[in-house]
């Protein structure tokens, strides 16, 4: 009998707390749920926890998570209209757009304090329909972890006149360099070897592979390198 009742009250509690927890959502805002900035994400954790607790113990007094849940709306939605008052606050609560490669150039100090990899940039710029690493003017990691890429001009998209006009050519890069690490693999698909890698690194007066973060060559086998250590540290102003 005691367990019909702790089943009837755990229903009920559903019952309530999900139009609750629909309501109190909506209310903080739409970008909450799409982009889920960092203090965002920490709210929507805390919500779930408290919501969790109050479900699946009986023996919790009901109310009190409801007042919990509406503090906890409110107090997000203050901090979200601070944010946008006081610029520096929404800077503290934020993280800020991170530039991970300029220029055709990773950005590997970058890169590295925000713990991205060569894969995870890659992965991303495929998922932009983005496929050669030498097209992209520059990226940057945003506050939600997605990336913003700004192709160069000649690489921006095509409109449909210019593609009938003078043709368009579509390419893509296989990486034969990756942390210094030769892709034998990949140069072997592209009918090339290690010896002609190392002959198109010297042109570039590069003596060790060991010296390349990342190179690639792409469908006409023009090599592509991104150094380890760039002459001149890439660097564009990011308004937050």
């Amino acid at each position: 009998m005691e367990l019909f009742i702790d089943f009837l009250k755990v229903l009920g509690r559903i019952i309530t707390i999900l139009p609750l927890m629909l309501i109190v959502t909506l209310f903080m805002g739409k970008r909450s749920i799409g982009e889920l900035p960092v203090f965002d994400f920490i709210v929507i954790i805390t919500l779930g926890a408290v919501v969790g607790a109050d479900i699946a113990d009986p023996s919790i007094h009901h109310f009190p998570t409801v007042g919990a849940i509406i503090a906890i709306g409110l107090l997000q939605k203050v901090i979200a209209w601070g944010k946008i008052k006081n610029h520096k606050l929404g800077r503290l609560l934020t993280f800020e757009p991170t530039l991970v490669i300029y220029d055709g150039q990773f950005h590997i100090k970058n890169m590295s304090e925000i713990s991205y990899s060569i894969d995870n940039i890659l992965q991303m710029l495929r998922e932009k329909d983005v496929f050669k690493l030498e097209d992209v003017h520059f990226a940057l990691i945003e506050a939600n972890g997605n990336i913003s890429v700004k192709m160069k001009s000649n690489k921006e998209v095509a409109k449909v006149e210019d593609v009938r006009s003078a043709g368009y050519v579509n390419s893509v890069e296989f990486p034969v360099i990756m942390d210094g690490r030769i892709y034998r693999e990949a140069l072997g698909y592209k009918g090339l070897n290690e010896a002609w890698l190392r002959e198109e690194l010297l042109k570039r007066k590069i003596t060790g592979v060991e010296d390349v973060f990342y190179a690639s060559v792409d469908e006409q086998n023009e090599l592509h390198v991104s150094l380890r250590k760039p002459l001149k540290e890439p660097s564009i102003p990011i308004f937050h």
